[in-house]
């Protein structure tokens, strides 16, 4: 047999031997060809198990959140073991998968919980161990409705984490210089679980339509996503709040009412005049909150009221006043920057640039150039 037969033969043996994954994950392979034999092959959800598993690993050696490792490592073990199924033929692991997958939903639900919101305790942790204990029975007593639930458990999570941050002005955990971020972070997030439930499903009709052809493409796109989503997440510490709020209630809310809005204000500037809280980096609108003596809502809703903006703008504009006043006093930028509550530049750059309508660089420059004037001026008056 020529080699052009025996390469259609095999062709035609693994079109009959193709299965459809039991849930809409399949292994994209990179193929390294030449004229005489093959070479070995690459899967790129490999690839990706790989790279997730460093940044758990990476995220756990710099003291990052356990709930981010266990994430980042539940991602990791999930695209390990799809490549050991469809890139390795390791068949007995196939009834897994889609128990193993719908780990996930639950952790990003549960870290972004503990990252922004409010301290989980772990018995509403463990009430989340129901979904994959679902889809189990699904496996088990109703194989044919699992091409179903899987999609449907990462549009419920990924909806959920959506609609959290709908509206929300201020994430209780969430580091105030940080801005939006971390919502922003966490929205991506929102919108790749949603993506993947979307992508379960395209691949799904794929088969029923008889176009798997498609699925490569389509498991390439999504693995990328992945990656770019669990890089934002472990490479800004934006993500993951800040450490020691343990999310204890406050009290009821008062009435809400004008004057007692101005006054919570008030008392807010007088305390941070007397305690300039505003230049700790690890600052939380939790931790202010308490300090006050109220609920997180409520400061957060009387300063919306009083100043027509949020808490974190709230507390970044003194911070910059703050700046803006040691860059006068002869410091440099980088050093008024950290003395002023800021951990990252690109955070500082944003909020000087709001707050001034200038850059930091240029209000130095600017400051040094009066600073120079003055002494001139100072020196021709001289006697």
């Amino acid at each position: 047999m020529g080699t052009s037969s025996l390469n259609v033969a095999r062709r035609m043996q693994r079109k009959r031997s193709h299965r459809r994954p039991v849930f809409g994950i399949q292994v994209v392979t990179i193929r390294f060809l030449d004229n005489s034999s093959p070479m070995p092959m690459l899967p790129i959800l490999a690839f990706v198990a790989f790279v997730l598993g460093y940044l758990a690993l990476r995220t756990l050696l710099s003291g990052g959140r356990p709930l981010l490792v266990a994430f980042l490592a539940a991602c990791a073990a999930q695209s390990g073991l799809v490549t050991l199924v469809g890139g390795y033929g390791v068949e007995g692991l196939r009834p897994i998968l889609p128990v193993s997958a719908t780990i996930v939903p639950p952790l990003a639900w549960i870290t972004f919980q503990d990252a922004l919101v409010s301290r989980m305790s772990l018995r509403a942790m463990a009430a989340h161990t129901a979904t994959p204990a679902f889809t189990l029975f699904c496996r088990l007593f109703a194989p044919e409705t699992i091409d179903f639930v899987v999609p449907l458990v990462f549009a419920a999570y990924g909806g959920a984490i959506l609609l959290q941050l709908r509206g929300a002005k201020d994430m209780p955990l969430a580091r105030l210089d940080a801005g939006r971020v971390p919502a922003m972070i966490w929205q991506v997030l929102g919108w790749a679980l949603l993506a993947s439930s979307v992508s379960d499903v395209l691949i799904a009709v794929a088969y029923a339509t008889g176009n798997a052809d498609w699925v490569g493409w389509m498991v390439t796109a999504s693995s990328s996503l992945v990656l770019l989503v669990v890089g934002l997440l472990s490479g800004s510490p934006s993500a993951c709040g800040a450490a020691g709020d343990d999310g204890q209630p406050a009290a009821a809310p008062p009435p809400q009412t004008s004057q007692e809005d101005v006054q919570i204000v008030a008392n807010l500037e007088a305390f941070l005049k007397r305690e300039p809280m505003h230049l700790d980096p690890n600052l939380t609108l939790a931790r202010l909150a308490r300090r006050l003596h109220l609920p997180e809502k409520r400061l957060s809703a009387a300063v919306n009221r009083v100043t027509g903006t949020n808490v974190s703008r709230f507390i970044n504009s003194w911070r910059i006043r703050h700046a803006c006043q040691l860059i006068r006093d002869g410091m440099s930028v980088t050093e008024a920057m950290l003395e002023s509550g800021f951990n990252t530049k690109s955070n500082f750059n944003r909020e000087f640039l709001r707050e001034t309508g200038v850059a930091p660089s240029k209000w130095h420059d600017e400051e040094q150039s009066l600073s120079k004037v003055t002494l001139i001026a100072q020196a021709r008056n001289a006697p």
